[in-house]
């Protein structure tokens, strides 16, 4: 087998690895980059492969980094199967389409306003590209064993994280890889833990949060705190959130603070059609989170849901405490930018995110105390409070990651780091060779293995 890494090396985001088995090519994940620039720019570059030449895609879980570039590889030629679990397959129905619908939006308003440096400006792909890549979709059980090609083998196991994640391992010619996807945590409030990693001959790892651990406070009482201080001065809580995984985990914390009364029976706007639909996907897949019927039910209805463009520009009018969660966590783009237009300007009000906000991202760089952040075009100062929970992670942190990977049956004879920013990429390759004692290499863009 030759593996070749595409994407998630130096950085979190744009998952893509090509095995090529003999004569047949798997592709592991196909996600969009996002954060600087450069990274972003590899979204509109060619290929490094040629499309119509894989024949599989084996898509580890529904977010975006790992599957949004999946409908332009169908665009490009691609005319295989893509294998992930139901619950995966049920989110990308939610999320691709979302996509892009967005990205035509975004062009539309870019050429509406003239903000754009192209002329058209136009989208990375359409809705209806994002359709046309759904067909494509073939739905799998986990430790479901199939054959994405000729002579390759496939499963998938549980990975906790989301709905759907899976780790996967594909045996060809007597050897086998297993690429984690993200990992999720032993602990976390909504998902089941990951399954422990089956054994491999290889292992691709992630290492979002390689080199750091999540505190051990309590995101319930981290949300708490954040709520009544915005509260007491009058303002109004927005919460860049991810449609899928976090939004819900969210939606439980504040159900759960209601009914005990430990923050003020203030209104709770869901401004997300996708995290909506997300919400709903919990009742069908209840044996993949902890939650019972009742809690399930009571997450979803935390929050006023808000669905048309008209509702949501209505909430830019609140001068009132009440919590908004919109996407995107990374506030990249969505509804949540034009409601910082708004809220980020006022200093009553708090900013509050919720997940990891990679390099280069409209987050990040609040989190980082920028004064002043640009929006289509314009900058708007920062007044606001920026706040960051830091134990709401549904990714596992580097020990939980090393305690995972310790369940290996045995020692895989190399392992690749990959999924993070470089400084954790090269802290969790530094442990992984001092505590395992394994062989471990972080690959760079564009690298090629001979396994």
């Amino acid at each position: 087998m030759q593996l070749a890494f595409f994407g998630a090396t130096q950085t979190v985001t744009g998952s893509r690895y090509l095995l090529t088995c003999d004569e047949r090519r798997v592709l592991v994940d196909c996600g969009l980059f996002q954060g600087y620039k450069h990274l972003r720019l590899k979204n509109w570059s060619r290929l490094p492969f040629a499309a119509n030449q894989v024949d599989a895609v084996l898509l580890t879980h529904a977010h975006l980094d790992h599957s949004g570039y999946l409908p332009l590889l169908v665009k490009n030629g691609f005319e295989g199967p893509i294998y992930a679990t139901d619950a995966t397959l049920e989110l990308c129905r939610i999320l691709l389409p979302d996509s892009g619908h967005l990205q035509e939006e975004q062009a539309q308003f870019a050429n509406r306003h003239g903000f754009s440096k192209h002329s058209p400006a136009l989208p990375l792909y359409t809705e209806q590209d994002a359709h046309r890549c759904l067909k494509k979709f073939r739905p799998v059980s986990f430790e479901e064993g199939i054959e994405p090609a000729p002579g390759v083998r496939a499963a998938f196991t549980h990975a906790g994280h989301l709905l759907g994640a899976a780790s996967v391992r594909v045996q060809h010619g007597g050897q086998s890889i297993l690429f984690s996807g993200d990992v999720g945590r032993p602990h976390d409030p909504l998902m089941r833990a990951p399954a422990a990693p089956i054994a491999a001959d290889y292992l691709v790892v992630e290492s979002t949060y390689g080199d750091r651990t999540h505190p051990a406070s309590d995101p319930r009482t981290e949300l708490r705190d954040v709520i009544r201080r915005t509260c007491a001065r009058g303002g109004v809580i927005v919460i860049p959130t991810f449609a899928v995984g976090r939004a819900q985990l969210l939606l439980l914390l504040i159900a759960r603070l209601q009914a005990s009364g430990d923050i003020p029976g203030i209104p709770v706007y869901l401004d997300s059609p996708m995290a909506i639909d997300a919400t709903g996907l919990f009742a069908r897949f209840a044996a993949e989170h902890r939650l019972s019927r009742d809690e399930a039910a009571a997450m979803g209805a935390a929050a006023a849901l808000v669905r048309t463009t008209e509702e949501s520009k209505a909430l830019d009018r609140i001068r009132v405490p009440a919590i908004i969660l919109a996407a995107s966590g990374m506030a990249t783009g969505g509804r949540v930018v034009h409601h910082l237009k708004i809220f980020a300007t006022d200093a009553r009000n708090t900013i509050l995110f919720s997940g990891f906000q990679a390099g280069g991202t409209r987050g990040a760089a609040l989190v980082a105390g920028a004064p002043h952040i640009r929006i289509h075009g314009e900058s708007f100062p920062v007044r606001a409070e920026v706040a960051q929970l830091q134990s709401a992670s549904a990714h596992a942190d580097a020990d939980e990651l090393i305690e995972w990977l310790r369940q290996m049956p045995s020692a895989p004879r190399q392992a690749f780091v990959t999924h993070g920013e470089e400084s954790a990429s090269d802290a969790l390759r530094r442990r992984i060779e001092t505590e395992l004692g394994w062989s471990v290499t972080v690959p760079e863009y564009r690298d090629e293995v001979a396994l």
